[in-house]
């Protein structure tokens, strides 16, 4: 495993100079990168009283543009990352195909496996840090990482994002 003592030593700098959402973004991808990796990488932030969400950053341009908005679909995803605030975890093409419409593209990536989690500051949920890799990356010694080593600062990146 990373010395994620150092990784996070790299993020803390990074994370000192960035200057918006990008950079900010861009600092939480590289230290989730060099911690558990990620094919691709996406923050979704979520306006719960306007009802939307957007694509506030990807690690894939081309294929996950970050984009307008979009309503927010109140569903079983939904309640795990809102009302459950639990990630959701899948390691599988059939299990991501149950919950996400984009099923097909993402395995065209190269993607079988997802971790989303949700990002509650205020304890309000604001959005989700999503990560993506190859089937079966996400064991429970990574998502336990992500726990300890992701969370904390995604929450400060998503504060700093947001301005």
């Amino acid at each position: 495993m990373t010395d994620t003592t150092a990784a996070l030593a790299r993020f803390d700098a990074a994370i000192a100079l960035a200057r918006g959402a990008d950079q900010a973004y861009a600092a939480l991808q590289a230290l989730v990168q060099e911690t558990v990796g990620a094919k691709l990488f996406t923050v979704m932030e979520v306006d719960l009283q306007a009802g939307v969400a957007r694509r506030a950053y990807t690690s894939d341009a081309v294929n996950y543009p970050g984009s307008g908005t979009k309503p927010v679909v109140y569903d079983a995803w939904f309640d795990t990352m809102q009302n459950k605030r639990e990630y959701f975890v899948a390691n599988t093409i059939e299990d991501i195909a149950k919950v996400l419409f984009d099923h097909e593209l993402i395995n065209a990536l190269g993607c079988q496996s997802i971790v989303n989690m949700p990002v509650v500051i205020g304890d309000v949920f604001v959005g989700t840090v999503n990560m993506l890799d190859v089937a079966w990356h996400f064991t429970p010694e990574r998502v336990e990482m992500i726990r300890e080593v992701i969370s904390v600062p995604a929450k400060l990146a998503v504060v700093l994002a947001r301005g």
